[in-house]
């Protein structure tokens, strides 16, 4: 018998999955868990099961998406969409920059820096919003290092990376995001080619320098991808799941004490990005005919792996839909599965659980949450809070 084509649900909406889809990835999970959702125009897959086989088996889901606005709002075919030594090759050519002595022994110890400095200004005794007020600027600040772009602002960081990940996610191809997306190329390109005449002259360990002075070197325009994907990702991901834990703790004020007179800011870390993973969707295409639970997958259609559903999943998790540090750890996908996993893990790992938190809490032990409903948690491809007012003693 024939597989029949997945159902599609014409009444989900992208705002609906912009400000809470978890009600929805929670239906989807029980009632169609491959679902075309007309909205996105790609079939969406809530199980964790399934995201996973799809990220892990790139040979049939490949990540050349002919149809994402990636490519219109990054000027470039990033390695992002791209699969096997194409890939490779462009991954590699960071790598450098990533390697664990070089996180270890060059980028923790700045990011040690920043977070005393940026902790240091907050006003004690006021309610301040860490959005815009710390975990913004606190990941611009690190990821500018890393890349090699200290001379780019933390507003010019932010502003840029906001606006690849609006244009990337434009599945409604509208003018607007798009239009923001080709000013920040321009001053993104014009501040690569500035810098690149320094990195040449004085090499060092950062992304930028790594790639223009290698011995290989990968093409003028991809190293450029690169930086641009790297910023696109790079910031929100540690801003999100350093809002996402504080989010967490605060909320679970038992939790905060336990966690303080433990240390194990990590376990929090990884509970917080479990519970909303801050790069919540990911496409892949299919390359030829398949199946996934008795649904067809034509050769051509877009999947769109959900692993913020994927990480609350009935089958994997107990109880997901909530924060709880002290559960018994489980897998989680919020940092991808497969070749694409994300090559900044480590850093954002440590950044925010082993740098961060600690010197937060160090510096405002009786930090808390005056109000849980002022927390606005907003985006469909990268979820997060987008206001985080805490008060601060």
């Amino acid at each position: 018998m024939a597989a029949a084509a997945p159902p599609v649900d014409d009444t989900i909406t992208l705002d609906q999955l912009a400000r809470d889809p978890f009600p929805v990835y929670r239906r989807l999970r029980t009632e169609a868990p491959v679902c075309r959702v007309a909205a996105t125009g790609r079939i969406l897959l809530t199980k964790a099961a399934d995201t996973r086989y799809v990220k892990d088996t790139p040979g049939l889901f490949s990540s050349d998406d002919p149809d994402t606005p990636m490519r219109r709002a990054f000027h470039a075919h990033t390695l992002m969409r791209k699969d096997g030594a194409a890939h490779q090759r462009e991954r590699q050519a960071m790598a450098p920059a990533f390697a664990p002595r070089v996180i270890r022994d060059v980028w923790m110890p700045a990011y040690q820096r920043i977070a005393e400095e940026y902790v240091a200004r907050l006003p004690r005794g006021e309610v301040v919003d860490l959005f815009p007020a710390l975990s913004g600027p606190y990941a611009a600040r690190g990821l500018a290092i890393v890349l090699g772009l200290d001379e780019a602002s933390d507003d010019e960081m932010q502003r840029w990376s906001q606006a690849l990940i609006d244009g990337a996610g434009n599945f409604g191809w509208r003018d607007e995001p798009f239009a923001r997306s080709d000013a920040a190329n321009a001053e993104m390109h014009a501040l690569f080619d500035r810098l690149a005449v320094r990195h040449r002259a004085d090499p060092g360990p950062s992304a930028l320098s790594v790639m223009l002075n290698a011995d290989d070197p990968i093409p003028h325009s991809q190293i450029h991808a690169n930086i641009k994907i790297a910023i696109g990702g790079g910031i929100n991901e540690p801003r999100d799941a350093l809002n996402t834990t504080l989010a967490g703790l605060l909320s679970n004020p038992d939790q905060l004490a336990e966690i303080r007179r433990t240390g194990d800011w990590d376990r929090a870390f990884e509970e917080g990005i479990r519970w909303v993973a801050p790069i919540s969707v990911s496409a892949r295409v299919a390359a030829e005919e398949t199946e996934i639970r008795g649904c067809r997958i034509a050769a051509g259609d877009t999947v769109m792996t959900v692993q913020a559903s994927a990480n609350r999943d009935e089958d994997v998790v107990e109880n997901g839909e909530v924060y709880n540090a002290f559960r018994t750890p489980v897998p989680h996908q919020s940092f991808g599965n497969g070749p694409h996993f994300c090559m900044g893990t480590h850093i954002a790992r440590r950044a925010i659980a082993q740098v961060m938190l600690p010197v937060l809490f160090d510096r405002f032990p009786n930090l808390s949450l005056p109000d849980p409903e002022a927390v606005i948690w907003r985006g469909f491809g990268f979820h997060g809070p987008v206001t985080l007012p805490v008060l601060l003693q």
